[in-house]
């Protein structure tokens, strides 16, 4: 079918035309003439690659740098996704994912290192997103993050949201905080995570990861026995719905570190989020247990490097003082800004202001920064 052929070539050819490489030579195969997951992932890591996708009908594609990069050729059928998915498919989440018709599940290969994996159905048919996870827990400095983050790790109590897009980093962000608990203090840490991603060894610390599907049915059935487990610091993965969001106020309300995700873009929306998931007669009370409990916020992006390979990251860091406890309470969120930009000297950081010393030190091109910031004013007088 030569029509068709053109067609797939045509779309490899584009897959690498979007990440500016050409095209790569064909992958190993078995004397079967198979491709084999790990052959797979091995290219994906020469490549630099963050996550590999496996889909039907495309060839198997790296996301290097922000970027699609078609590794192979060859374009996969359902038949070969399906086969190398259950490489690592193991049963609780082959029962997820009839159940669901997703899953969640992160695995080990020997000799590459640790991945986490979404597979999913598209068309009909099964596809995977497979994401690699650093082989160590990286420290702040390695991260490329400001030493103010380390502050969180010395808290007694409260809540500490990481904010961003997926595939931002706050896994990893998380995780580093985690670590530097885990390597400084004397404490009981319990995460529940979905899946769990980085590996803690029990340091000063004792570290108990609990996971999701495997180890409980959900983040708010977990977060009903953990209370009555004797933590310290407790990571939430993510903070899904309205029953975890609850659970997860009360923990740092009742003398917790808390530590979780959500996916919003601005301080303001992030605090919007959790309260706007409440009904309205409930609000009021739920600003009151916010303004009492957190004790920060951090939105990360990541962005290109205006050179080379890899991505920066750029923060804002919200520390939460009597001022904003007050606008949380009042729900003039929109004001928050302006107290990050005074805070400066306290540690806070806006986000224009991080966009703007990464531009200023030549590490990120002016126009993809401007493309991250939610104030671009703030960002120009930030840039002068």
């Amino acid at each position: 079918m030569p029509f068709f052929d053109e067609q797939l070539s045509r779309l490899v050819r584009e897959l690498n035309s979007l990440s500016g490489e050409s095209a790569l030579p064909p992958v190993e195969r078995d004397p079967g003439g198979e491709v084999r997951l790990d052959v797979l992932l091995a290219r994906a890591a020469e490549t630099r690659a963050s996550d590999l996708l496996l889909v039907t009908g495309a060839p198997p594609t790296a996301r290097v740098d922000g970027r699609l990069l078609a590794i192979d050729p060859q374009v996969l059928d359902d038949r070969v996704v399906v086969a190398l998915i259950h490489e690592v498919l193991e049963e609780p989440w082959a029962r997820a994912l009839e159940r669901t018709l997703a899953a969640d599940f992160c695995f080990d290969r020997p000799g590459l290192g640790r991945y986490r994996c979404n597979v999913h159905l598209q068309r009909g048919v099964l596809a995977a997103a497979i994401r690699a996870l650093p082989p160590a827990i990286p420290g702040l400095e390695a991260l490329g993050l400001p030493q103010v983050l380390g502050r969180f790790a010395a808290l007694e109590r409260g809540l500490v949201l990481l904010c961003g897009p997926a595939g931002c980093g706050k896994s990893t962000t998380l995780a580093c905080i985690v670590d530097i608990v885990n390597r400084t203090r004397n404490a009981h840490v319990i995460t529940v995570e979905d899946p769990i991603e980085h590996v803690h060894a029990h340091g000063t610390s004792i570290v108990e990861q609990i996971e999701v599907g495997r180890d409980t049915p959900s983040f708010g059935e977990a977060l009903r026995h953990v209370l009555r487990q004797d933590p310290d610091v407790i990571l939430v993965g993510e903070m899904r719905d309205r029953e975890t969001i609850a659970m997860t106020l009360t923990a740092a309300e009742t003398g917790h570190l808390v530590l979780s995700t959500l996916h919003t873009g601005t301080v303001a929306q992030t605090l919007d989020r959790i309260v706007d998931v409440f009904p309205e007669d409930q609000q009021p009370q739920i600003r009151a247990q916010l303004a009492l409990s957190l004790a920060g916020i951090v939105l990360q992006h990541l962005l290109p490097k205006r050179e080379g390979p890899g991505r920066v990251p750029a923060v804002e860091v919200l520390l939460i003082n009597d001022a904003i406890r007050n606008l949380i309470r009042r729900g003039q969120n929109h004001q928050i800004p302006a107290q990050l930009v005074t805070g400066r000297t306290g540690g806070m950081i806006p986000l224009e202001d991080s966009l703007a010393r990464l531009v200023k030190s030549g590490t990120v091109t002016r126009e993809e920064a401007l493309r991250h910031a939610p104030h671009p004013e703030e960002f120009e007088s930030f840039l002068r």
